[in-house]
């Protein structure tokens, strides 16, 4: 477990979440419900031997980075991968809570899964091999005018998926999910 500062935290976590998820507890040591969260990330995430990483923001000592992810209560928590949010909750949540929202970073990314799908477009399983998520969801989005109700369900499935692993705040999630909208509804 690390303690990153306003200084570190682009090479404590960001850096870092390129390599596996980074769960990031954002807590301020007069804050009770804090006080209670903490142990139990610590314990769930040690649990995980390695597969997710937990950094700690004291949010009184890191006033920035408090307000450059919108911090308006703690303890808040935040897990990046590939640098970007892709979940969060405030608030002390039980142990199997937590256990659940660690379960879901450590599952393979949605782009590998939709690789091992029966009937995946050729040319959006070669986008995602290469890497190119934007290029498949674009690829996605083109099939949808033309699909029936089950494969319309099915290809915003997917597309949701790809959002999951981009992350929330990603700009690609976020126009795609725009277009994405406009193209169902």
């Amino acid at each position: 477990m690390l303690d990153a500062t306003d200084e570190s935290f682009e090479q404590d976590v960001l850096d870092r979440s390129r390599e596996r998820p980074v769960v990031v507890d954002f807590w301020a040591e007069w804050c009770g419900p804090c006080r209670a969260l903490g142990p139990v990330l610590e314990r769930e995430v040690e649990a995980l031997d390695g597969a997710v990483e937990l950094v700690k923001v004291d949010t009184d000592a890191n006033p920035a980075l408090a307000a450059g992810y919108s911090i308006r209560s703690i303890p808040a928590v935040k897990a990046f991968r590939d640098g970007h949010v892709v979940s969060e909750f405030v608030g002390a949540l039980p142990p199997e809570r937590v256990r659940d929202f660690l379960a879901d970073l450590t599952k393979p990314p949605a782009a590998e899964a939709l690789l091992e799908e029966d009937g995946v477009d050729p040319a959006v399983a070669a986008a995602l091999k290469a890497g190119d998520v934007e290029e498949a969801l674009k690829l996605l989005l083109e099939r949808v005018p033309a699909a029936g109700p089950e494969e319309r369900e099915r290809i915003r499935e997917q597309m949701v998926g790809l959002f999951g692993d981009l992350g929330q705040e990603h700009p690609t999630a976020v126009e795609y999910r725009r277009r994405l909208a406009t193209a169902l509804y």
